[in-house]
C-alpha cells in the first residue's frame, strides 16, 4: 500500500518544524492565536471548507485501549476548526485526556463536566468550554466525578439516551462537527455516545492486535442499532500509527481495508513522536506543531471526512 504523502509535508520552505518555528509562548497568546498561527504556516493546505448541511456527530470508538481515539477525536476536531468549522469534542472518558490536550486544564471535581450532564443535573451547554487555542473548538470536559457514572446511571430511567437528550437541546446551528471521545470500554458511557450520534468513526492501529475485538464491537454497534438507535452506522475507519518501515503495517491495512472496504479513508496516520508529545503541553498536534507530518495528515484525514457525504439513514439503504 502507498502511504499518501502531502507535498507540502517533505523538505521545502512550507515544511516548518517546530525546531525552526519559534512561536511565543502559547500560553500567553490570545484566544486564537495558536490557531491563527497554524493558519499562517498551513495556508498553502488548508483552505476553508464548507459547513456541512447539518450537524455531524462521530461518536470514536474501539475498546481496544492504545488506538489512537483520543488522539485522533482532538486532532480531527482541531483540524476542523483551523479550517473554519466550529466543533466540539465531548470527553466520555474519565481519564480525560481529550480535555488536556485542548487546554482544558481546570477540571477539578465538582467542574461543570459530562457527568453533570449525564445525570440531568446541568444542561450541555453549561458545561461547554472554549479551547485557548482556538475561537473555534470546544469541549464539554471530563473530571474524576466520571468515574462513578457508570453506577449512578443504571438505576436511572433512560439511562442510555442520557446523552442524546442532552445534545437534542442543542441548536443545529451551533456546531458544525460533534466529535465524542469514548472510554477504551463497552459500558454505560460508550453506549450513550452510540446512542447519541448516527456516525461511529473507528481509530484501528497498524500492529498486530489491531483487528483483536473489533468484531466485539462491530457486535455491539449492531445491538445499539437493533434496539436504541437504529441510525447508526459506522461511516468512518481511520488508520492510526502507521510505520510505513514494515512490512506489518501494510498487512495491516490491507486487511481492514479488505474488511471495512470504502469506509476506510484513504489518509492514513503515522507513527509521531511529535503527536505524543502534545497532549504534554496540553496541545493538539495542529497547534504544537502545524509544520509536522502528523499535523498534515490529521489535515488531510479531516478534508477527507469532510468531503464524504453523510451516510443514508438505515431505513432508506437498499
Amino acid at each position: 500500500m502507498t502511504v499518501p504523502v502531502n507535498p507540502e509535508s517533505s523538505s521545502g520552505s512550507a515544511d516548518v518544524s517546530r525546531e525552526t518555528w519559534q512561536a511565543p509562548d502559547e500560553f500567553d497568546t490570545p484566544i486564537g492565536a495558536a490557531a491563527q498561527r497554524a493558519m499562517q504556516v498551513l495556508h498553502t493546505v488548508a483552505g476553508q471548507l464548507p459547513r456541512p448541511g447539518h450537524r455531524r456527530i462521530f461518536t470514536v470508538a474501539n475498546q481496544k485501549g492504545g488506538v489512537g481515539k483520543t488522539t485522533t477525536a482532538v486532532n480531527l476536531a482541531a483540524a476542523l476548526a483551523v479550517q473554519g468549522l466550529k466543533t466540539l469534542v465531548i470527553d466520555l472518558d474519565p481519564q480525560g485526556n481529550a480535555s488536556t490536550a485542548l487546554g482544558i486544564s481546570d477540571r477539578h471535581s465538582g467542574t461543570p463536566s459530562s457527568y453533570e450532564v449525564l445525570l440531568g443535573e446541568i444542561p450541555l451547554q453549561d458545561a461547554i468550554r472554549q479551547s485557548p487555542h482556538s475561537d473555534r473548538l470546544f469541549c464539554v470536559p471530563a473530571t474524576i466525578d466520571l468515574a462513578g457514572a457508570e453506577i449512578e446511571l443504571v438505576s436511572m430511567v433512560a439511562r442510555e439516551n442520557r446523552l442524546r437528550t442532552a445534545l437534542a437541546a442543542l441548536d443545529q446551528s451551533d456546531f458544525d462537527y460533534v466529535f465524542i471521545d469514548c472510554p477504551p470500554s463497552l459500558g454505560l458511557l460508550t453506549i450513550n455516545a452510540l446512542v447519541a450520534a448516527p456516525e461511529v468513526l473507528i481509530p484501528i492501529q497498524c500492529e498486530y492486535y489491531a483487528l483483536e475485538g473489533v468484531s466485539q464491537l462491530m457486535n455491539n454497534i449492531e445491538m445499539v442499532r437493533a434496539h436504541l438507535n437504529p441510525q447508526l452506522t459506522v461511516s468512518t475507519v481511520i488508520l492510526t500509527m502507521y510505520d510505513g518501515r514494515t512490512k506489518l503495517a501494510d498487512q495491516v491495512a490491507v486487511e481492514v481495508r479488505r474488511f471495512f472496504g470504502d469506509k476506510v479513508l484513504r489518509t492514513v496516520i503515522p507513527r509521531s513522536v511529535k503527536v505524543s508529545e502534545a497532549p504534554g503541553y496540553s496541545m493538539t498536534i495542529i497547534d504544537y506543531d502545524p509544520g509536522s507530518r502528523g499535523a498534515l495528515s490529521y489535515l488531510d484525514a479531516s478534508r477527507e471526512l469532510a468531503q464524504r457525504a453523510t451516510p443514508a439513514p438505515v431505513e432508506a439503504q437498499s
